[in-house]
C-alpha cells in the first residue's frame, strides 16, 4: 500500500525552497539535429542578422478589428523560437487568456504560414479535459494571436524546476492525466510529436492540460511518414532519430522519458554532449537509481524500448502495478508547485469500506466520514505518531486471566465498531456457547503469550545480540533453507471503524476487532477460528459459522478481497510453515516510522514505512531467526546468534537498534 509518507528531511529541504523558482523560464525546443548544433556551437550568420533586428514591442493594448474587442497585455509567460505567449484580458469581458503572439516577419514563406495555419486548425477541432482550450485567433498587421486557456500554474517543467523531484503518487496524479489526453489525441490520428514537461500545463485547479500542437501532425501510414527529426533532444525515440518516422508510439517513448525525468530529476539520457545523448538514445543506454520502486523500474523499462513494437501501450501503462497497487491523489495541494505535499489516504479504500458499511449495515453513508479527522485517519494512517491505537488483546484488560473481562481497566477503547444488534448477540452468547451450531471449543491456555511476554523475549535477546555484535560492513552469508515459519504479507488498519486486518504468508486472513475479538479464515478459508478476549477458541466450518458472528465474519472477508485486489505481497520470502496452526495477532502498535506486531507464537514483526523493509524476529527450536527484507523486497535470514558473533551491515544493525528502543520504549509505558 503505497503510504505517502515523506521524511523530516525531505519537508524540510522543500520548506526553504525559494517560490520564486516558479519564476523560470520555457524549455527551449530543438526542432532538428543541425539546428541543435547550431545553438551548441555559436549563431548562424543567418541568426545573427536576426537577432540584429530589433523587434517591435508589442503593443500594450491589442484590438481584434473584426470584432471590435480589445485585450489589455499582461506578464510575459513564456518564449520559444517562433512565438511569444503573454497573458492578455479581455477588456469587455474580463476574462484572461494565455496569448501565443506570432510575428508576421516569422510567417513570410508560405511553408511558415502554412505551418501556422495547420496548428491553429488541428487545435480548434480539440475538446479535452486535459488539453489546452482553444479560444479564437486573429492577426493585425504586426502579428498573429492564438487566445488559448491560461493554465496560472504554468507547466510541469516550472514546477518540476523548483521541486527537482516528484513523489511516486504525484508521479501518477499527472501521468494518469496525460495518458487521458494523449489517448484522445491518438484516437483521433493526431500526433503530438513535442511530449516534454514544459507542454504540459497547470491550471489553477492543479488539473494538468496538454498543449502546444506546433509540431503536431494527423498519423499517417508506415510507408508514408514523414522522416523529420523534430522534438526535444532529450525526449526523442530511437526510430525518429534513425528517421523511420514518428508513430504513436514515439509518443510513448517520450512519455517515460517524462515520467523517469520527474522521479529521478534529470531525464535519462541526459549527457553533456548532443551526439553522446542521440547515441545513448540509440542504444537505450541509462541508468535506473536504486531509489525507485521496482514498479517505477519495471514500468520505465517497459515504456523505453528500442522496437516501437515492443513498448506497452497507453492502456498497459494505466493497467502496471505502478497505477493499479499504487495510490493516486485524487487531487493536489497548490503547495505542491513547490514543496513535498502531504497526503490523505487512498480513496478507494475509503470508498470500498463506505461501501462496506453500506451493505453490512444498510447505511447510506456513516456520519463519522463526514468529520475531516476522520477522513485524515482512514486505511493505512502511517503518519500517526507513537499511536497506541494497538488495540490489543492485551489492552487495559487482563487477557491471561480464565475469565473473559467484563470492563477495562481504563477508559473505554475510542472507535469502537458499530454497535449491531447481531455483533451485540455476539458478545453475550459466545461466552457460553453457540447454540444450533457445529463448533469445537478450545479454553485458555494459562500459559498463552500475552504481548508483553512477546515484547520482553524480542527486548532480551536483540539487547544481547547487540551488545556483543562486532563492527561490520556487510552482512555475513544468510541461511539457504531456514526453518519454515509464518509472517505479514498485507495488512490494512480500518481501526477508527472496526479494526486491523492482515494476511499471512500461508494465506490465512485475520482480523483483530476493536473491541479485543479475534476471527481469522484459515485452511484456504474452509476454517474459521473465533477467540474472545480470555482466549477462549472456538472453530467452526466456514458454512456453519453462527449467526452471532456473521456481521464479523462479513467485515473479515471484505478486508481479505480488499488486501487480494489491491495491495502488493511484501517480499519474495517462500518459507511457509503449513504444518503449524497459524499464529495469531496479539497486539500493533504503529510509531512515525514503523509498524510492529506482535504475534501469540512469539514473533515478532516490524515494517518500515518509508523504504518498506521489515524486521522478522522468530522463535526457531532453542535459537533465535532474523529476517531482513530489503526495500527491492529480498529476503535474508540469520540465525541471531550469528550476527551476534561477526556483525551486520550498518543498515540492518541500525534498524536492529531503532526495534529495541521501540520495544523498551513500549514498555516502559
Amino acid at each position: 500500500m503505497d503510504s505517502a509518507c515523506f521524511s523530516n528531511a525531505q519537508r524540510l529541504s522543500c520548506h526553504i525552497m525559494n517560490p520564486d523558482l516558479l519564476k523560470a523560464s520555457h524549455h527551449q525546443r530543438l526542432q532538428s539535429a543541425p539546428a541543435a548544433k547550431a545553438n551548441r556551437g555559436g549563431k548562424s550568420e543567418q541568426n545573427r542578422s536576426e537577432s540584429a533586428h530589433v523587434k517591435p514591442e508589442l503593443a500594450h493594448i491589442v484590438k481584434d478589428a473584426k470584432s471590435g474587442r480589445s485585450y489589455c497585455k499582461g506578464k510575459l509567460l513564456g518564449k520559444g523560437g517562433f512565438a511569444r505567449c503573454y497573458e492578455m484580458t479581455d477588456l469587455t469581458s474580463n476574462k484572461s487568456y494565455a496569448v501565443k503572439v506570432i510575428p508576421q516577419s516569422r510567417v513570410s514563406k508560405p511553408h511558415q504560414r502554412e505551418k501556422i495555419t495547420n496548428e491553429i486548425e488541428l487545435h480548434k477541432t480539440l475538446h479535452h479535459k486535459h488539453v489546452v482550450k482553444f479560444s479564437h485567433h486573429f492577426e493585425d498587421n504586426d502579428n498573429i494571436y492564438i487566445f488559448l486557456e491560461l493554465c496560472s500554474r504554468k507547466s510541469l517543467a516550472h514546477i518540476w524546476k523548483a521541486r527537482h523531484t516528484l513523489t511516486d503518487p504525484e508521479v501518477r496524479y499527472y501521468l494518469r492525466q496525460i495518458i487521458s489526453g494523449l489517448k484522445y489525441l491518438h484516437n483521433k490520428g493526431i500526433l503530438h510529436r513535442d511530449l516534454k514537461l514544459g507542454n504540459f500545463f497547470v491550471n489553477e485547479n492543479m488539473e494538468l492540460r496538454l498543449g502546444d500542437f506546433g509540431l503536431a501532425a494527423k498519423l499517417e501510414p508506415v510507408e508514408q511518414r514523414k522522416k523529420t527529426i523534430c522534438g526535444t533532444p532529450n525526449y526523442l525515440a530511437p526510430e525518429v532519430l534513425n528517421r523511420q518516422g514518428h508513430g504513436p508510439e514515439a509518443d510513448v517513448w517520450s512519455l517515460g522519458c517524462v515520467m523517469y525525468t520527474l522521479l529521478c530529476g534529470n531525464p535519462p539520457f541526459e549527457t553533456l554532449d548532443l551526439k553522446e545523448t542521440y547515441r545513448c538514445i540509440k542504444e537505450v543506454r541509462y541508468t535506473l537509481p536504486t531509489s525507485l520502486t521496482p514498479a517505477a523500474q519495471k514500468l520505465i523499462s517497459g515504456i523505453l524500448q528500442r522496437n516501437p513494437s515492443d513498448r506497452l501501450t497507453l492502456d498497459q501503462i494505466l493497467n502496471h502495478e505502478f497505477f493499479t497497487k499504487g495510490f493516486t491523489p485524487e487531487k493536489l495541494p497548490p503547495s505542491s508547485c513547490v514543496m513535498v505535499p502531504e497526503l490523505n489516504p487512498p480513496s478507494p479504500a475509503k470508498k470500498f469500506f463506505t461501501k462496506m458499511a453500506k451493505s453490512l449495515f444498510g447505511k447510506k453513508k456513516s456520519k463519522v466520514e463526514k468529520v475531516p479527522c476522520e477522513e485524515r485517519d482512514d486505511i493505512s494512517k502511517l503518519v500517526t505518531g507513537l499511536v497506541k491505537s494497538s488495540i490489543g488483546r492485551q489492552m487495559s484488560y487482563k487477557t491471561v486471566e480464565g475469565n473473559e473481562a467484563t470492563s477495562p481497566s481504563g477508559p473505554h477503547p475510542t472507535n469502537s465498531p458499530v454497535n449491531t444488534q447481531a455483533e451485540e448477540e455476539s458478545r453475550k452468547s459466545t461466552s457460553r456457547s453457540f447454540k444450533g451450531t457445529v463448533a469445537s471449543c478450545t479454553e485458555a491456555c494459562e500459559d498463552a503469550l500475552t504481548p508483553a511476554m512477546v515484547a520482553e523475549s524480542a527486548i532480551k535477546v536483540l539487547n544481547s545480540c547487540l551488545s556483543s555484535m562486532p563492527a561490520a560492513s556487510t552482512n555475513p552469508p544468510c541461511l539457504t533453507r531456514p526453518k519454515p515459519f509464518v509472517w505479514v504479507t498485507k495488512w490494512v488498519d480500518y481501526s477508527n471503524k472496526y479494526g486491523f486486518g492482515y494476511q499471512l504468508s500461508n494465506q490465512d486472513i485475520g482480523v483483530l476487532f476493536n473491541e479485543g475479538t479475534h476471527l481469522s479464515l484459515c485452511d484456504q478459508r474452509k476454517t474459521v477460528r473465533y477467540f474472545l478476549r480470555s482466549n477462549k477458541e472456538y472453530t467452526f466450518q466456514v458454512s456453519a459459522v453462527p449467526e452471532q458472528l456473521r456481521a464479523q465474519m462479513q467485515i473479515v472477508e471484505y478486508m481479505a478481497t480488499y488486501m487480494e485486489q489491491n495491495l502488493m505481497e511484501g517480499g519474495d520470502l517462500q518459507c511457509v510453515d503449513h504444518t503449524a496452526p497459524s499464529p495469531l495477532l496479539l497486539q500493533w502498535v504503529k510509531t512515525d516510522h514503523a509498524l510492529v506486531m506482535l504475534f501469540s507464537n512469539g514473533t515478532l514483526q516490524v515494517n518500515f514505512y518509508t523504504d518498506h523493509t521489515k524486521i522478522i524476529l522468530c522463535k526457531s527450536g532453542d535459537s533465535y531467526l532474523l529476517t531482513y527484507i530489503s526495500q527491492e523486497r529480498v529476503s535474508s535470514s540469520y540465525d541471531l546468534s550469528t550476527l551476534a558473533e561477526q556483525g551486520c551491515s550498518t543498515e540492518l544493525c541500525y534498524r536492529l537498534r531503532y526495534v529495541l528502543q521501540l520495544l523498551q520504549h513500549h514498555a516502559r509505558s
